[in-house]
């Protein structure tokens, strides 16, 4: 069955949006497509568009021949931006020669991970490696270097270049200096064969850490067997499955998907030691001080003092009063998934100016059988389109929801194309993104029904989404989410706070049968329970980052294993379970290696943003902060993240800001907790 869906959004006329109630029939299309159980494409005589609408991806063996075209390319690239004159033409050669790469391996990276046929995954991979390995050593490519340095060292060009160009320059001046390229050419070629052996053990991690782990069908008890995939006489268990309400099934979920794998250990074990030496070659003292050269770290061991362990009994005596009220089942009837896709399409509206439309996507155009889009009807355009009053398209969504064999059981947003301006063309180049859920599948009696855990992922992964679509940079190259980790998060991580807001729940959340709204009370005391365990929350986020942070620094001379149980005693409050690698399932390490903390430093921004602009009203049209909201979203990286902060903040946040604003994010309301205790 197919787990896909394209999402357009339309930007429509800057008005309020004026809720009205509806009976459970009379969802909007976005919510209809979303509870409507998929049914089969009958186009089997409609030629294939390949995917994405990319004609050479109607067979895999058509990776080969998208990549074969944008090598060709590069090279022709590569000689204009060596031989033209310095200048404003030099950055947008760059750019477009980024993009040339990006376009295939961004979109082969993608689909190695997700398409569920092995030959295509085979393909990608290929590809993957074949263009990465290409990139690495344009970034030690000496001729190539020396032609923008020739721009960046004439005070007279720089001081005619535009902001913009002028930061992209200077940050594909970065990508040249981390790379290695001030060594000599035998170390250089060093530098390159441990980035292409890189590549290599990446790749190999982040597909081990999503396989799952198999157990003897004997071994479990037969009650519990429907809940896990099955290989023969094996059981296999591919998460955690966190959400159950089963002890039994959790801990049996636990054991067995967190039971050590020699084999991947000993990759992230030559993984790590491969990004120190490489690290050490180009000039620093560990790959944690390469990662993080130009972000702002917020330094972990501040955040370590939260809470005491009195406060974590107090809130787990609170939870327990909380949280059997209302279990997750008794919310996910209110939180449909066609549902939570209008809530979402109000919201946008009522923020942007931007609403969500259906539209069936043409053959072949994506990696399911069976799939529904989202686009606005009187758009022509070889993808579904995100349209603004005043610019016109905006861009593509992707939505790959459900569950299906072979997916990794991990939520993430991915970027198939930047935009960017076209200068040749006289156009934009449209971003294109796929967001990738688990969600179970809607049944014959019931539409998929999320619990407030998967209703919120939903909601984060669509605030990356909008940072991609709202994005109109120059530059690919820091469009959207092309911008520095500490800020990333921010616009995502504030979609969360509108997740939980019942002025904002009050629009959608309604029972899929009945149609009764989600009543106050038990999203004040959702609320109250997320806020109680809080602290517990944060702690694993802490000891995540530190964690992180500990790999990437100075060979330990312990397994990775051994470090992971002394950070876990020092930096949270629940004991190692032996036998057990949760390290093995940290599939952050590959794109987030030395970076997780971002997480923690987004959150205290996203924070501060919400209680500065929403928390009085979620639904403010000010042109303050309607700014704020683009400013955001708009720019990707093409300002710093200080700078962001400032605009957005109007101050500069200290280290002890941040700490106050995630600490304050922990304060309970008593008020809820003692009338749930009396009633």
């Amino acid at each position: 069955m197919s787990a896909c869906k394209r999402l357009v959004c339309l930007v429509k006329q800057r008005r309020l949006w004026a809720p009205t109630r509806r009976n459970v029939s009379t969802w909007s299309p976005v919510g209809t497509a979303f509870n409507a159980r998929p049914h089969k494409r009958q186009d089997f005589f409609e030629k294939s568009v390949g995917l994405f609408g990319v004609p050479e991806l109607s067979s895999p063996e058509g990776f080969q021949a998208a990549a074969k075209t944008a090598l060709r390319n590069t090279e022709r690239l590569v000689g204009r931006a060596c031989s033209s004159p310095a200048g404003v033409g030099t950055v947008e050669c760059f750019d477009q020669l980024s993009d040339e790469l990006c376009k295939v391996a961004d979109l082969a990276d993608f689909i190695k991970v997700a398409h569920p046929d092995p030959e295509y995954r085979e393909a990608a991979e290929k590809t993957c490696i074949e263009i990465g390995t290409v990139v690495e050593k344009l970034n030690t490519n000496v001729e190539l270097c020396q032609s923008l340095k020739k721009l960046l060292d004439d005070p007279k060009i720089v001081a005619q270049l535009d902001p913009d160009t002028r930061r992209v320059a200077e940050l594909f001046m970065f990508d040249f200096e981390i790379s290695g390229i001030h060594l000599d050419e035998k170390l250089r070629k060093e530098a390159v064969g441990l980035h292409v052996k890189l590549l290599d053990l990446n790749n190999a991690f982040l597909i081990g850490s999503h396989t799952p782990n198999r157990i003897a069908k004997a071994a479990i008890p037969q009650h519990l067997h429907m809940h896990f995939g099955s290989e023969g006489s094996f059981i296999q268990v591919g998460g955690l499955h966190a959400d159950s309400p089963d002890d039994l099934l959790r801990e049996i979920a636990y054991r067995v998907y967190l039971y050590p794998n020699a084999d991947l250990l000993d990759c992230l074990e030559e993984l790590l030691r491969c990004r120190y030496k490489l690290a050490k070659l180009v000039g620093y003292k560990s790959y944690g001080h390469r990662a993080l050269k130009g972000t702002m770290l917020l330094t972990c061991s501040s955040l370590l003092s939260l809470r005491t362990k009195k406060d974590f009994r107090m809130m787990r005596d609170m939870k327990k009063k909380l949280n059997p009220r209302n279990p997750p089942s008794l919310y996910s009837p209110y939180l449909s998934l066609g549902g939570c896709m209008e809530g979402l399409n109000s919201l946008f509206s009522q923020l942007y100016g931007v609403s969500l439309m259906s539209e069936h996507p043409s053959a072949g155009e994506v990696w399911s059988e069976d799939v529904r889009k989202l686009v606005q009807p009187s758009v022509t355009a070889q993808y579904p389109a995100v349209v603004h009053e005043t610019e016109g398209l905006l861009g593509h969504i992707y939505c790959d929801f459900f569950q299906r064999s072979d997916k990794p059981h991990q939520d993430c947003h991915f970027t198939i194309r930047g935009g960017r301006w076209c200068q040749d063309a006289g156009r934009y180049q449209l971003p294109v993104v796929v967001l990738m859920l688990s969600l179970p599948h809607p049944t014959k009696s019931a539409p998929t029904l999320l619990t407030p855990g998967m209703m919120e992922n939903l909601f984060h992964e669509m605030g990356h989404a909008m940072h991609s679509m709202l994005g109109r940079t120059r530059y690919q190259h820091v469009t959207g989410t092309r911008c520095a980790t500490d800020f990333a998060e921010v616009p995502s991580i504030l979609m969360e706070y509108f997740a939980t807001d019942y002025r904002v729940l009050s629009q959608f959340a309604r029972h899929y049968q009945t149609g009764q709204p989600l009543p106050e009370s038990m999203v004040a005391r959702l609320s109250e329970s997320k806020k109680v365990c809080g602290a517990a929350d944060t702690q694993l986020q802490i000891f995540y980052a530190v964690l992180d942070q500990i790999y990437h620094s100075k060979p330990q001379n312990r397994s990775t294993t051994e470090i992971l149980k002394d950070m876990q005693q020092k930096f949270y409050g629940l004991p190692y379970t032996p036998n057990t690698a949760w390290q093995l399932r940290f599939s952050h390490l590959i794109g987030y290696g030395a970076k997780y903390y971002s997480y923690l430093m987004s959150r205290a921004v996203a924070s501060m943003v919400w209680k500065q602009c929403f928390i009085q009203d979620p639904l403010n049209r000010s042109e303050t902060i309607l700014n704020t909201l683009w400013y955001i979203c708009g720019h990707g990286g093409g300002v710093r993240p200080e700078t962001g902060w400032y605009c957005m903040l109007q101050r500069r946040p200290t280290t002890e800001d941040f700490v106050e604003a995630l600490v304050s994010e922990l304060d309970p309301n008593f008020d809820t907790f003692i009338m749930d205790s009396e009633s």
